[in-house]
Order: C-alpha cells, then structure tokens, then sequence
C-alpha cells in the first residue's frame, strides 16, 4: 500500500497553501543554521551537499526562523541537541518580538510548539529547537494583535502540532495576512498552538512535488533527513 503524500495544496478562505505533515517519532526533523554549512546565508543545495557528505539527504525543507544581516539566528537555535543560538527574552521591533513570540522544538519523538516563557520553565532538552515570532495560534487562541481586516498581505509560512502529534508545516502560494494565516492553523487544521516562522522569504523544498525554491537564502533551515540507500 503507498503512503500517503507528504504535502497537498489546500485552499482556505481566499488563499491557497501548500501544507506538509510529518510524524516525528517516524521521521527526522532537523534544525541547520547558515553558520553550520560554512556559508553566509544558507540554501537548499548546500543544505543537500552537506548532508551528502554524511550518507544523508532532505526529503524536505523549509525556511527555520528570523536571522541578523550575519544569517546569525536571532533566538534559539538548537541543531543536533547543541545549542547554536541563545533564547531570546528581550523587547525590540518586528515581527518576532510581536509578544508572544515562541519556540518549534523536537526531542524523544515528539515535537511541540510553545510560547517562549512557557519554553524557559519547561526546562526540555531538545535534540532540534528554533525561535521565532510572533506566535499564530496560542492554546486555541488567535494571537491578539492579529486584526481580521489587515492590510499587510505577505507570502508566509508556519508549524503547528496536529492533535495526532504530527507536525505540520505551511507556506501561503498567495500573500495573506497574519489572522488569516492563523485560522489556517487553528480552525482548517486543528492546531492548538502554531508559529510564525517568517514572511516574504518564505520558501520551501519538496521534491514530492517538484518544488525547489533555488533562490531562497536562509539563516536557519529546518529539514526532513534521511539516510542515503546502500
């Protein structure tokens, strides 16, 4: 029996998303920062020629979170449980000091997203974590400063925790604006808790269905590994 696909296009409200959900006790979820390749500003390719020189390759990727003009990450970061970016508790402009802002972290099978503060009492250990902000979707709750009729439409993209405990992450094909992106999660696919990942540069790679956004430079990417066939 084939397994069913990965990623599918959806419609919802007036825009279109590609939505693509992965079992983290089934599958590896991992966090690269630009730093991590070498490379100032990180891609999908040399994402792919990194993993190959470790008998590994990406099923899929997509854009990780916020970074500084060095693709430094502006929060947490953690690749392969060491931690490569500090939390970030402070106030500034932008997207993600939009309070609440939080974390997309992955360890012992599960995956979870969270608000920052909650993050920081948690005390987890994860083996993939990235930061970022604002948050869409806190505890079945639409972030407050998301207004229904905003005018700021933007290409965006996101992760959220189904109620199966899949992941599931999202890219507008269309701009939209955050609440919109935010119903997405909350009411299409059942997320209690979603975040923002970033907009504008949002990207993806899915050879699934043949999409590869060439042109895409990151600071963090997160990606689907696994290990090359013998």
């Amino acid at each position: 029996m084939a397994e069913p696909p990965k990623c599918a296009e959806i419609e919802h409200l007036s825009g279109r998303y590609t939505v693509c959900t992965f079992d983290p006790g089934k599958e590896t979820i991992r966090l690269y920062g630009a730093k991590t390749l070498g490379t100032a500003g990180a891609t999908y390719d040399q994402l792919n020629t990194h993993l190959l020189r470790n008998g590994q390759h990406m099923s899929f990727a997509m854009n990780g979170g916020m970074y500084h003009p060095d693709y430094g990450p502006v929060g947490l970061l953690v690749e392969e449980g060491r931690q490569t970016g500090v939390l970030n508790r402070g106030d500034a402009f932008g997207n993600f000091f939009m309070k609440p802002n939080g974390v997309f972290w992955v360890g012992d099978g599960k995956a979870g997203v969270m608000e920052t503060e909650a993050y920081a009492k948690a005390g987890l250990a994860p083996v993939a974590a990235t930061q970022s902000g604002p948050m869409l979707v806190i505890d079945g709750t639409i972030h407050p400063r998301f207004l229904p009729d905003a005018t700021s439409l933007q290409i965006r993209n996101g992760v959220g925790i189904l109620p199966d405990g899949r992941v599931a992450f999202a890219i507008s094909n269309d701009p939209v604006r955050f609440h919109d992106f935010a119903t997405l999660f909350r009411d299409r696919l059942q997320c209690r808790n979603a975040l923002f990942l970033d907009g504008s540069i949002s990207s993806l790679y899915s050879p699934e269905i043949r999409r590869h956004d060439r042109d895409a430079v990151m600071g963090t990417i997160i990606a689907v590994v696994k290990n090359l066939p013998w």
